[in-house]
């Protein structure tokens, strides 16, 4: 055999003589791979930098026993020549016994590179196990996580079960399959969810989520948020991969968050109980209602459990359907009245019942105008402030909506503890009017019966303002015959005023009685005691006596401390006020001086005294007030006494007068 008949082959040739295994011949291919070995010594001694030695081993069975070997895809460490590959490559050999042209015996091996093949194969079976391992995953995934798993077809419809979907819907797998999960969805969320899905799939965007109401298995509805990716092969879609997650939690703690602040927002200017129900039962209704209706209960105080109360409608607002009824209506419910129990028991009465048929003890025939005919719950709210029942809100749900719930109800009562204080405040309101009223009222006696005078004497609380006033009257005549008339106001509109009046008042009375002074001397030593025992207390007054100083004459002595001038109406109607006698209020100056004036009071003529609600208004001039009670008063001068003081709040009040008024009305008589 000629050696040089392998110098053009394309692959890895070499020879080798003897026992021995010298070098005899390498073909280009060869020298190439393994480098220019030197021909002529050992084999062994060639490739000191081979790595695996038992491939000489090989060469010596061939020699020894003829036979030849193949190896295939064998690994190869030495150092190659001029080669960018790093680490071990793989070669194909085939060794066998061959001789010579001059009869010489050797070995001749044939060698192919096989790396390439070898690191591609190598490649594709990690591939292969890692897509298996994965593969396993994803099953144990859908099998076992909570989330449900879903795969569709690239232009959507469901490709594969998913055991997730199957245990929290009940739906089975034919009912899944395609477009069949639509119908799991909630009605009202189907629209939105096709409608953004579809755009989905024509956009093939990155990543999908949305968030819809799911049908449960064991029914009713809860939250789930998707997400969902397309799985790509290059730039094509092969098929979209998504998880359903529960998120109910997550809703109903951003719904609440969202009420509160939007409660927040519509009660931050309201102050009155009545406009701070009203607001909230709007925030109620749709979000957590279809319809609700919220009532004030005037009598809280005073109502004794178990018997007819009276609420008044402040608000009623419905999703949808017939009108509701106007608000600020007063209705009278019977103690077997549902509400009338809800604001007894101070707890809520909640029911949940099919639709249309409302248990009886939640809507008695014929007391049902708040629940609609398909109503499915309700619940009645009562509104406890310091332990009494100040409002009752009604809520209802209707149709197919899910009924109010436990979760519902937690925050409906948190909205409405917004109300609390405004409805705190009202209650303190009316604890502190009844015991000042009451206490006003103890002190506005009857007018004394005078020889030849008439007095009539009148109060009138504020109709509309939240506060009690200190105004005070009071008429008594003196062990020497004199009768005194008094007039006056306490500065502030609330109890503790009521109270320093009360005081005042007898404080002066007994002054008045204890010496026959002027009255300007009697006002100068109430002042001093004010500034005594009251330090922060300012006060109005008039304080006027009348004196016979002879026979069928009458005087009046009068001191005014900064109070408005007394009025005099003589009997052809003449009015005019009388300025004199005027000094600062009391409480104001650290040494008081009060003067005292005199006028004649002519027959058949009318003093009056009066607190300056009779006149004052807002955005008017005092004086164009005075002027009002002078020309009313003037041409009411001919009325008898009682009329003529009737006539005077009847004229001069208003619906919604914001002060109290006390006014004294003397008239002479004629001979």
């Amino acid at each position: 055999m000629r050696l040089d008949m392998f110098d053009p082959a394309p692959i890895g040739v070499v020879f080798t003589q003897g026992p021995e295994h010298r070098l005899a011949y390498t073909n280009a291919v060869y020298r190439e791979t393994f480098g220019d070995r030197p021909l002529g010594r050992p084999l062994r001694r060639a490739f000191p930098d081979l790595a695996q030695s038992g491939y000489f081993d090989i060469f010596d069975r061939v020699f020894t026993t003829g036979e030849a070997e193949v190896l295939t895809a064998v690994p190869i460490d030495l150092d190659f020549p001029d080669s960018p590959r790093e680490g071990t490559r793989y070669f194909t050999f085939s060794v066998s016994l061959a001789t010579v042209s001059d009869g010489s015996p050797g070995v001749l091996s044939v060698i192919v590179e096989t790396t390439e093949q070898v690191t591609a194969a190598r490649r594709i079976r990690v591939l292969s196990e890692e897509r298996h391992r994965a593969l396993l995953r994803y099953r144990s995934l859908v099998r076992a996580g909570s989330e449900m798993v879903w795969v569709t077809g690239p232009q959507g419809g469901v490709t594969e079960p998913s055991p997730g979907w199957q245990r929290v819907t009940g739906q089975s797998w034919e009912e899944f399959r395609g477009d069949g999960w639509i119908d799991a969805v909630h009605p009202d969320d189907r629209a939105a969810i096709v409608e953004r899905w579809s755009r989905a799939l024509r956009e093939v965007q990155p990543r999908f989520t949305h968030a819809y109401r799911l049908r449960l298995a064991t029914g009713g509805y809860r939250h789930f948020a998707v997400d969902a990716a397309p799985v790509r092969d290059g730039d094509r879609v092969i098929e979209w991969i998504g998880t359903c997650r529960d998120v109910e939690q997550e809703w109903q703690d951003a719904r609440r968050e969202k009420l509160l602040a939007r409660a927040t927002a519509v009660t931050a200017d309201t102050a009155r109980p009545d406009e701070m129900l009203a607001a909230l039962t709007a925030v109620i209704v749709p979000e957590l209602a279809d319809s609700c209706t919220s009532y004030l209960l005037p009598q809280a105080l005073h109502r004794t459990p178990g018997t007819t109360l009276t609420a008044e409608r402040v608000a009623a607002v419905t999703r949808q359907g017939p009108p509701v009824p106007p608000p600020h209506h007063a209705e009278h419910l019977g103690p077997d009245s549902p509400l009338v129990r809800a604001a007894d028991r101070r707890r809520p009465v909640h029911a949940v019942f099919r639709p249309g048929s409302p248990p009886p003890d939640i809507a008695p025939p014929g007391t049902e105008p708040w629940l609609a005919p398909d109503a499915n719950s309700a619940v009645l709210l009562p509104v406890v402030v310091d332990g009494t029942t100040a409002a009752l809100v009604v809520a209802c749900v209707n149709g197919d909506r899910p009924p109010l719930g436990h979760s519902e109800i937690s925050l409906l009562q948190t909205l409405l503890e917004r109300a609390h204080t405004p409805l705190r405040n009202a209650l303190e309101y009316q604890r502190t009017r009844q015991v000042a009223l009451a206490l006003q009222h103890s002190l506005l006696t009857e007018p004394p019966d005078v020889p030849g005078l008439g007095i009539a004497v009148r109060y009138r609380p504020s109709s509309s303002a939240a506060e009690v006033g200190g105004d005070w009257y009071d008429s008594f005549v003196l062990r020497d015959g004199a009768t005194v008339l008094t007039v006056g106001d306490v500065a502030g509109h609330d109890l503790p005023a009521a109270v320093t009046m009360s005081q005042l008042r007898n404080m002066l009375r007994g002054l008045a009685l204890d010496r026959e002074e002027p009255t300007g001397e009697i006002l100068r030593r109430l002042d001093a005691s004010i500034q005594t025992l009251y330090l922060e207390c300012t006060a109005t007054c008039v304080l006027a006596r009348i004196e016979r100083p002879a026979p069928g004459r009458l005087q009046l002595h009068y001191s005014v401390a900064g109070h408005p001038p007394p009025l005099l109406v003589e009997a052809d109607g003449t009015a005019h006020f009388l300025d004199e006698g005027r000094s600062p209020m009391l409480g104001l100056l650290p040494d008081p001086r009060h003067s005292t004036a005199v006028h004649p009071l002519p027959p058949g003529s009318t003093l009056l005294l009066y607190t300056d609600g009779l006149f004052e208004r807002r955005n008017e001039d005092l004086t164009d007030g005075l002027d009002r009670l002078r020309r009313h008063a003037s041409t009411a001068a001919r009325l008898p006494l009682e009329s003529f003081c009737d006539e005077l709040l009847a004229e001069m009040l208003t619906v919604d007068n914001d002060d109290d008024t006390a006014l004294v009305a003397l008239r002479l008589s004629v001979p």
